[in-house]
């Protein structure tokens, strides 16, 4: 059971929060019914995540078994068959789209999630398949991961995403990307490359464009936090680009720069994570 959980990779399903994201910023709009369904919505987009990441594991298990962390993963160890991840990978996606589909057709939920969600898998799918190796558009699938979460979790509580947010989320999420690309160069150069897209990008490509990501990422979110009717927002500004500064920190230190491991390893930032947490809880329901 444990080489499943592993398999499914749960511990990601920390950046399935952002489903929630939306429905956060409702306010006093947030009913029973929206939270029951942003917590399917949740659940959901966990399950199409890990269909997501057992099918990249199939298609790369001998490019893994080469990879000096990757090597462990359950299928590349052989701690689990392909063919009961593949098995596991069918539920997954099955379980999945079929709870999107019955909240859309009996609860009222909105259609524009289940293409949300179809829109990710598919990108997804076709990034596993071969446009992980196609520089700058590897990136831009994985950016676009985070963003659907966004509009994903919007659709789900029947709101919207406003402009600056919607712009956060994109900067910051090119930044994960390629801060991911440019510590998988770093660990691949000790041990060898073990996929192609990685030499066709230099590390002073990578580190110009996600220091204007990062850049970007906290302009947008100081021009959202200033314009949100909650007047005391703002002050949530400067505890971000300490966050900002602490990610990196991590990032050019010892990380393989996958922002889950990134943050689930680094218990300052994580202080730092749920400070805010509480500010802004503090600050929407309470202030």
């Amino acid at each position: 059971m444990k080489d499943i959980l592993r398999l499914l990779r749960v511990k990601h399903y920390i950046k399935n929060i952002l489903v929630f994201v939306p429905l956060a910023f409702m306010g006093s709009g947030i009913t029973a019914q929206k939270i029951a369904h942003s917590a399917a919505g949740f659940l959901s987009f966990c399950l199409i995540s890990s269909c997501i990441y057992i099918i990249n594991d199939a298609r790369d298990i001998e490019k893994d078994r080469l990879h000096p962390t990757k090597k462990n993963r359950p299928m590349a160890s052989g701690a689990v068959s392909v063919r009961l991840g593949v098995l596991c990978a069918i539920v997954c996606f099955l379980v999945s789209v079929g709870a999107i589909l019955l909240l859309v057709l009996f609860c009222s939920g909105s259609v524009f999630a289940l293409g949300w969600l179809v829109l990710y898998f598919v990108l997804n799918l076709a990034y596993s398949l071969a446009l992980k190796n196609i520089p700058v558009i590897d990136i831009i699938i994985l950016m676009s991961g985070f963003l659907i979460r966004i509009l994903f979790g919007a659709a789900i509580a029947d709101t919207f995403v406003s402009s600056w947010l919607y712009l956060t989320v994109m900067s910051g999420a090119f930044y994960f990307g390629l801060g991911k690309r440019r510590n998988e160069i770093l660990r691949t150069e000790q041990a060898g490359a073990t996929r192609r897209v990685l030499m066709a990008y230099s590390h002073s490509f990578l580190d110009k464009f996600m220091y204007v990501s990062l850049a970007m990422a906290n302009v947008f979110y100081a021009l959202w936090a200033k314009e949100y009717p909650k007047r005391f927002m703002i002050l949530t500004v400067p505890l971000v680009v300490v966050i900002c500064m602490q990610y990196s920190l991590d990032v050019e230190g010892e990380s393989d720069g996958d922002p889950v491991e990134v943050v689930l390893k680094d218990k300052k930032l994580l202080s730092f994570c749920a400070l805010l947490c509480v500010m802004l809880a503090l600050i929407l329901y309470v202030v």
